[in-house]
C-alpha cells in the first residue's frame, strides 16, 4: 500500500489526457484568462476587509502588508506558472502533486481545493447578499424580514453560533442559482460574464483611487505602523514576535496573514488549463498578469483609503462608502456598491468555474466517482453534474451557516497548497529534469524554497483553532480515500495490470 500511497502519475499520462473527446473545449485566450484571473481575485478583500485590517491590525502599514502577501502569493504563481505550462490539463495543484509527491498528497491537496473553493463562494455569496440589499435600499427597495440573511450567526462576545431569527439568505441562493446555469451553459458565456463583471469592477476600483488621491491627507498615515511591524503569533500564539491584543497579534505582519484572503483565486486560472487555445503560453502569462495587476491596484488602493481617512475611524463593514462619505461624498456610494456587487459576481463565478475542475480531475484519476464528476456535458462540454453540485453546496452553505471561522481554515488550507505547489517545483526539477518546460520558474531553487517558506511562516502565524479545524477536514478528506479512492485509483490499475 506504502507504493500507491506515493505513486506519482507520470507525464505520459497527464499528456494523454488532453486527447480525445471527453474533455473540454478550448476557447481561451490570455485576456480571457488573465480576466478570470483579476475576476476571481478582487472582491470581498478589497471592499471589506481591507477595512478590519487597517482599523484593528496594521493602520497605514497595510501598505506594506499587501506588499509581503503579494510577494509571497508571486513566488507561488511562478511555481503555478511553470507547471500549468508543462502539464496543461484540468486539476490545478492536485495535478502537480500527482505528478511529483505521490497519490495522497494529490488527494490532500484536491480536498484541500474543494474546501476553499466551496466556502469561499459561500463566504463571497453572503457579502454580495449585503451589497445587493444596500444597493436596492437606494432606491428604497429591501428583501422581506425572514429571508435578508442566514438563520445562524457567530457572536464573538458569547463566543458561540446564536440565531438571528431570519429564514434564510434568499440573494445568496439567487445569485449562487445563477451563476451555477451559466457554467453549466459554457466556458464562452462564462468568461463573457466575467469579462463585463471585471470590467465594471476595475472601474469602481480606478474610481476610487483616482477620485480619492485628491482627498489624500498625507497627515493620515502618521503614525504610519501604529501596531509595529511584526505580528506573528507561531503554533497557535505559543511564541508571539511582537504585540498581542486581546490574545491576536497585531502589526504590518499580522495585517499579511489577513490579507492573504484577498489574493486568493489566482490559482483559479490553472484550473482552466484545459480550455485554454494555447495552455503553454496563455495560462502562465494569465496567473502571473492577473496577480501583478491586483497586487498593484491593492496597495494603491490602501494608501488611498488610509490617506483619506485616519486609520483608527476606518469603518469596518463598509469602509470605502464610508470614506467618501467622511470627505462628503456621499454621492459615490452608487459607483462603490455597483462595483462591489460586480467584483463579488467574479469572484464566486471564477471559483465555482474552478471546483467542477478539480473535481473532474480527481475522478478521471478513480479518485473520486468517474460516472458523475467526469461527465462531460455533450452538448455545452462542460463538467455539469460537478457543477449542479457545487451550486448546491455553495448556496446551502450561504443560505444557512455563518461562515466567518471557515475564512481563516480557507486561508490556512490554500497557504497549505501554496507550500506543497513550490516544493513540487523542486521535485520535478530533479525527477525529470529535460521535460519541455515552455515557462521556467526563474530563480531556482531560491524562487520556490522562499515561496514555501514565506508561505509556511503565514500558516504558522494562524491561530492553534484553524490547524484543528484543517486537522478534522483532512481526516474526513482520509476516510473518503481509504474506503473509495483508494480501491478504485486508475494509477494503481495501471500498475497492477504492469506487474501482472
Amino acid at each position: 500500500m506504502r507504493r500507491q500511497l506515493f505513486a506519482t502519475k507520470p507525464l505520459s499520462l497527464l499528456l494523454d489526457e488532453m486527447k480525445g473527446e471527453n474533455r473540454l473545449r478550448r476557447i481561451l485566450g490570455p485576456v480571457q484568462l488573465s480576466s478570470l484571473g483579476v475576476g476571481a481575485i478582487i472582491g470581498t478583500g478589497i471592499f471589506v476587509l481591507t477595512g478590519q485590517a487597517a482599523h484593528d491590525k496594521a493602520g497605514p502599514a497595510l501598505i506594506l502588508s499587501f506588499v509581503v502577501s503579494g510577494i509571497a502569493c508571486i513566488f507561488a504563481a511562478l511555481c503555478y506558472a511553470e507547471f500549468a505550462s508543462m502539464v496543461p490539463v484540468a486539476g490545478s495543484a492536485y495535478t502537480y502533486a500527482y505528478a511529483t509527491m505521490g497519490e495522497l498528497f494529490a488527494w490532500i491537496i484536491g480536498w484541500d481545493l474543494v474546501l476553499e473553493y466551496t466556502v469561499v463562494s459561500a463566504t463571497v455569496a453572503h457579502g454580495w447578499s449585503a451589497y445587493f440589499q444596500d444597493f436596492i435600499g437606494i432606491f428604497g427597495l429591501k428583501v422581506p424580514g425572514g429571508l435578508h440573511t442566514a438563520p445562524f450567526d457567530y457572536n464573538p462576545a458569547l463566543g458561540k453560533i446564536v440565531s438571528t431569527g431570519t429564514v434564510l439568505d434568499l440573494p445568496a441562493i439567487v445569485i449562487t442559482v445563477i451563476l451555477t446555469a451559466v457554467l453549466i451553459k459554457g466556458i464562452r458565456e462564462s468568461a463573457s460574464i466575467n469579462t463585463t463583471m471585471v470590467g465594471i469592477k476595475l472601474a469602481a476600483v480606478l474610481f476610487v483611487i483616482g477620485v480619492g488621491a485628491f482627498y489624500v491627507n498625507p497627515a493620515n498615515w502618521h503614525p504610519f505602523a501604529p501596531y509595529g511591524w511584526k505580528g506573528l503569533s507561531f503554533f497557535g500564539g505559543a511564541y508571539n514576535w511582537g504585540t498581542v491584543v486581546n490574545g491576536l497579534p497585531v502589526g504590518m505582519l499580522a495585517g499579511a496573514g489577513i490579507m492573504f484572503f484577498a489574493y486568493i483565486g489566482f490559482d483559479c486560472v490553472s484550473t482552466q488549463a484545459e480550455e485554454a487555445r494555447n495552455p503553454q503560453r496563455d495560462v502562465p502569462i494569465g496567473i502571473i498578469a492577473s496577480l501583478l495587476i491586483c497586487t498593484v491596484l491593492y496597495i494603491a488602493f490602501a494608501a488611498v483609503l488610509t490617506g483619506m481617512v485616519p486609520y483608527d475611524k476606518i469603518d469596518i463593514d463598509a469602509p470605502v462608502a464610508a470614506a467618501f462619505s467622511h470627505v462628503g461624498l456621499s454621492s459615490a456610494q452608487f459607483v462603490i456598491t455597483l462595483g462591489a456587487l460586480a467584483g463579488m459576481t467574479s469572484v464566486i463565478l471564477g471559483l465555482m468555474l474552478g471546483q467542477p475542475r478539480v473535481l473532474l480531475a480527481m475522478s478521471r484519476d478513480g479518485l473520486l466517482p468517474k460516472s458523475f464528476f467526469a461527465d462531460i456535458h455533450p452538448r455545452f462540454r462542460t463538467p455539469w453534474k460537478s457543477s449542479i453540485l457545487t451550486g448546491i453546496a455553495v448556496a446551502t452553505l450561504s443560505a444557512i451557516l455563518p461562515l466567518d471561522t471557515l475564512l481563516q481554515l480557507v486561508n490556512i488550507g490554500t497557504l497549505l497548497a501554496f507550500v506543497i505547489v513550490c516544493l513540487a517545483v523542486l521535485v520535478m526539477r530533479r525527477a525529470n529534469p529535460d521535460a519541455v518546460r515552455p515557462f521556467r520558474c526563474p530563480f531556482v531553487p531560491v524562487t520556490p524554497v522562499l515561496g514555501a517558506l514565506l508561505c509556511f511562516v503565514l500558516m504558522l502565524s494562524l491561530p492553534s483553532g484553524n490547524w484543528l479545524r484543517l486537522l478534522v477536514w483532512l481526516l474526513v478528506g482520509f476516510v473518503i480515500y481509504f474506503f473509495y479512492g483508494r480501491h478504485h485509483s486508475v494509477l494503481a490499475k495501471i500498475r497492477a495490470d504492469k506487474n501482472s
